[in-house]
C-alpha cells in the first residue's frame, strides 16, 4: 500500500474530473448541512479533496478552513476558488494531527467520505470534538465497508497490496454511532441513502 499522501497526489487530476456518482443524494446532503449553517459560522473541513463541497457551502458561512493530506488536491482547490473569486475559504495541506488548530474554534466540522480512510476513527472523532465549540456540529458522510458486496471485500485487499487502493477501515453503523456518543456527541440527524452509506449530523454536548 502506498504512502497516503503520494497515493492521493497521484489520483488528484483524475479525481478532479470525476463527476458526482449520485447527484440527487449529494444535493440532499448539501441541503441538510446548509440548514444548520449560520452566516457568522466558522467551518472546518478535513479531507476536502479538490474543494468542491467547501465551495458550494461558502456562501452560507463566514469562513471555511479546508484541509487535505494531498498538496495536489489543495493546489486544484485553490485554483478553483481563485477562478470563482471566492475569498472566505482557506486551504491548507495537512491532517488533523499535523495542523496547529485551536480547541473549540469551529462551529461545524465536516468529514465527508473520509472516516473509513483514516487509521484510527475513534481518535479522529475525539479530535473533532476538541475542535468544536459546545453545541457545534460534526457532519459526516460515511462508507460502511462491512456492508459492501463480497466482491469488493475480497478485491480491496488485493488492490491495496499492489498499491491501487489506500488504507480502508471497516465499521458498522452501530459502531460509528457508538464512537460518536462515547466521544461526547449526540445524534441530531441520521440518514442512510443506501445500505453501505450513512450520513450523520452529530452535535457536541454542552456541559
Amino acid at each position: 500500500m502506498k504512502d497516503p499522501r503520494k497515493f492521493w497526489n497521484k489520483l488528484a487530476p483524475r479525481y478532479a474530473k470525476s463527476p458526482v456518482r449520485d447527484e440527487k443524494t449529494y444535493q440532499k446532503k448539501l441541503e441538510i448541512t446548509q440548514s444548520y449553517f449560520k452566516p457568522d459560522w466558522s467551518v472546518f473541513e478535513f479531507g476536502c479533496g479538490t474543494g468542491s463541497t467547501a465551495i458550494v457551502h461558502s456562501p452560507y458561512v463566514k469562513q471555511i478552513l479546508a484541509t487535505d493530506i494531498s498538496d495536489e488536491m489543495i493546489a486544484i482547490a485553490e485554483q478553483k476558488t481563485q477562478a470563482q473569486g471566492i475569498t472566505n475559504i482557506s486551504f491548507q495541506q495537512g491532517t488533523l494531527d499535523s495542523l496547529p488548530l485551536n480547541p473549540e474554534s469551529f462551529d461545524a466540522v465536516l468529514g465527508l467520505n473520509i472516516l473509513h480512510l483514516l487509521p484510527n476513527v475513534d481518535e479522529t472523532i475525539n479530535r473533532v470534538n476538541q475542535l468544536l465549540k459546545p453545541g457545534g456540529i460534526f457532519v459526516s458522510s460515511n462508507a460502511l465497508m462491512r456492508e459492501v458486496s463480497l466482491h469488493w471485500r475480497l478485491l480491496i485487499p488485493v488492490m491495496q497490496f499492489i498499491g491501487l487502493a489506500p488504507h480502508i477501515d471497516s465499521f458498522s453503523k452501530d459502531e460509528l454511532i457508538g464512537m460518536l456518543t462515547k466521544n461526547g456527541f449526540t445524534i441530531d440527524h441520521e440518514w442512510q441513502p443506501a445500505k453501505a452509506s450513512l450520513f450523520i449530523v452529530a452535535r457536541k454536548k454542552v456541559n
